[in-house]
């Protein structure tokens, strides 16, 4: 099975694993801190990196398109440096695309978003090259699966589903 990796970053990390490692053809995820200025970075000295999840899937079994798609469904990709009581750098939208393909991807997916009228205003995900993932602590690995109670701002929202697109598209 060859995997492929995507790095997203739509606020508190917990919440976005715990609803993205369910996905068929979701094979691993980590979350951890991406798309800033610190090495190393962690809990307490992440500088500008964001609160982020790296996921692994089968393209055979679900495509990049899919996971995107799901993403902009479970966080508000049109408030700025903010999800649900989370506010600051660390909790904004972003696609870290890991090549050209995705690249393309990520922007189409948002010109979709954007034209389909579904979402309350602007995308304003930043699309960036991917760079250093650090990896979170081992308390934050998993914390919905061991916390289900824990605190999270991301749910699936019925009326923000795009249309399906045909395969000739």
């Amino acid at each position: 099975m060859n995997l492929e990796r995507a790095v997203l970053a739509g606020g508190c990390f917990w919440g976005m694993e715990e609803l993205i490692r369910r996905m068929d053809g979701v094979e691993k995820t980590r979350v951890g801190y991406t798309g800033g200025d610190v090495k190393n970075a962690t809990y307490r000295n992440h500088g500008t990196h964001a609160e982020g999840i790296e996921i692994m899937f089968d393209p055979a079994r679900i495509s990049y398109r899919e996971i995107l798609e799901f993403f902009f469904q479970i966080h508000d990709p049109t408030t700025l440096n903010r999800q649900g009581n989370d506010i600051g750098m660390s909790y904004r939208s972003a696609i870290y695309y890991v090549d050209e393909d995705q690249r393309q991807c990520a922007l189409d997916t948002i010109a979709d978003v954007e034209a389909s009228g579904l979402w309350p205003g602007k995308v304003v995900t930043e699309v960036e090259p991917v760079g250093d993932f650090w990896e979170a602590e081992p308390e934050h690995q998993d914390y919905l699966q061991r916390y289900p109670g824990g605190y999270t701002c991301h749910f699936p929202r019925a009326d923000w589903v795009l249309p399906r697109r045909d395969a000739a598209e």
